[in-house]
């Protein structure tokens, strides 16, 4: 399956096979979001989830975790291999047909293991003891379209929303706003008709078969501080009816941007207000997990309220939840796509360039665990093990964007511009040098030593360029 709507679809028959009790496993890649933008732990995950989603599954599974305990760090095809397959070759037969649902594989980081796992996906054809069948969403690229040729014949059929007749879509979309903007005629007293047929005619022409469009366009609507009959005026004169898809939602998004973050006001507010937004949002966006607008404060060193007052006039593109202990999203891919293209994002007041973040994030997290200390969670015992630790002493010792920031310090200079800035090597090495023992110590706590040994491993690759901080690392991590 391909095209635009694809994930809200998988998420949808998702959750209407997990009621039907129809649902083996499911997957969601997300581009970006460091542990499921790639496939490393992809078929473990499936495979916790069928040894839960189907019992008989489970003693074939914990059996191969015991042969192989570290299989979790083992090739994509040994883990098909030993936690998947041969589990259910094994297993008794089973009458009902499950379903493993895969959302935009597209996503995932390596182009190599897209077309494996499509591959090693084919095997399951050949099970006789359990029927299992396989949703898969994707925007159709290349190597997507490269790794189903690879297939025999007969073993998958293809559905592509873009080959919906136009008409069919955008009937549903003319539907969506009758229903949605109704409400609204009712709660604020507008007159009638409103909107009008013509109204709804050049909104549906606008949204031209996106129903990102559709529903970014009715967030803003209902969110805006002027009232819907305004904010409605705006989308209508924000694009032309000429322009391209991507344009129109370009068009809705810069409109959305400069009316509800700067609005009216004088040049110097407007700039202080688009600089917090290119340091909140703009960490939002290139961050590797999500995290509560409280701890992204924490993280970023800034007052809450001003990062609860630059989120709060987002609504129409971030879904941030009134439960605090909720972390922030983006509602669409789309809004990060716009935001780090400087095609696209025409207002460059916006525009996130996204190595500077990635640097600025990097220096934040440096800061944060150069404040990691022997014994942090104050423990009872050296030989204390994790699984008698209670989370709270470990939330308390290491919070949330403490245990970010031990994770990801790496991830983020890598991306950002290292051997650029002599300065931060310079960080670094002082780090390693006063902190290393502490972050290991952090690291064990919130379960994370195998990445730290990783993270350590490629900031020697990256460094290798010097002897002296090649060898400088390793006498770090020997001793």
């Amino acid at each position: 399956m391909a095209g635009t709507g694809k994930s809200t679809i998988a998420r949808t028959i998702a959750r209407e096979l997990a009621e039907r009790k129809r649902l083996a496993a499911s997957f969601f890649f997300t581009r970006g979001k460091k542990d499921i933008s790639h496939s490393r732990m992809f078929f473990t995950t499936i495979a916790a989830q069928l040894a839960i989603s189907l019992p008989v599954l489970r003693t074939f599974i914990s059996d191969a975790i015991d042969n192989n305990p570290v299989i979790f760090k083992r090739g994509l095809r040994e883990q098909w291999n030993q936690l998947i397959l041969n589990p259910l070759k094994n297993a008794p037969a089973q009458s009902i047909q499950l379903i493993v649902v895969i959302d935009a594989l597209d996503e995932c980081d390596n182009i190599k293991d897209i077309q494996l796992i499509l591959l090693l996906l084919e095997e399951a054809k050949d099970l006789k003891t359990v029927r299992i069948k396989i949703f898969l969403t994707s925007r159709p690229e290349i190597p997507i379209f490269d790794g189903f040729r690879q297939l025999s014949g007969g073993v998958y059929q293809d559905f592509i929303l873009h080959n919906i007749p136009l008409d069919t879509v955008n009937a549903d979309i003319s539907t969506f706003f009758r229903q949605k903007l109704s409400p609204l005629k009712a709660k604020h007293g507008l007159g009638t008709p409103w909107p009008d047929e013509q109204i709804i005619e050049q909104l549906v022409e606008r949204a031209a078969g996106l129903f990102i469009y559709a529903a970014t366009t009715l967030r803003f609507i209902e969110d805006g501080i002027d009232g819907p009959e305004e904010q409605l005026s705006l989308v209508l004169s924000a694009t032309k009816s000429s322009l391209s898809v991507t344009e129109h939602l370009d068009g809705i998004y810069t409109t959305l941007l400069q009316h509800s973050v700067l609005g009216k006001r004088g040049y110097q507010e407007c700039e202080q207000l688009a600089g917090r937004f290119r340091e909140v949002v703009g960490s939002i966006v290139v961050m590797f997990n999500t995290m509560p607008a409280r701890d992204l404060a924490q993280l970023l060193q800034i007052p809450f309220r001003i990062v609860s007052s630059t989120l709060n006039l987002l609504r129409s593109v971030l879904n941030v939840p009134e439960n605090e202990s909720q972390p922030v999203r983006l509602f669409h891919l789309s809004f990060r796509d716009f935001l780090l293209d400087s095609q696209r994002c025409s207002d460059f007041r916006f525009l996130i360039d996204e190595k500077d973040r990635h640097t600025s994030l990097f220096r934040k997290c440096i800061e944060h665990i150069s404040q990691l200390e022997e014994n942090i969670c104050n423990l009872w015992g050296p030989g204390v093990l994790i699984t008698e630790i209670p989370d709270d002493t470990i939330r308390k010792g290491i919070p949330p964007h403490v245990q970010y920031a031990c994770r990801y310090w790496l991830d983020h200079w890598r991306i950002g511009n290292p051997l650029a800035v002599e300065e931060d090597i310079k960080t670094i090495r002082e780090f390693l040098e006063q902190h290393f023992l502490h972050w290991l110590e952090g690291l064990s706590l919130i379960r994370e030593v195998s990445n730290g040994v990783h993270m350590m491993i490629a900031l020697e690759e990256i460094l290798s360029v010097s002897y002296n901080t090649h060898y400088f690392i390793q006498r770090i991590v020997l001793t």
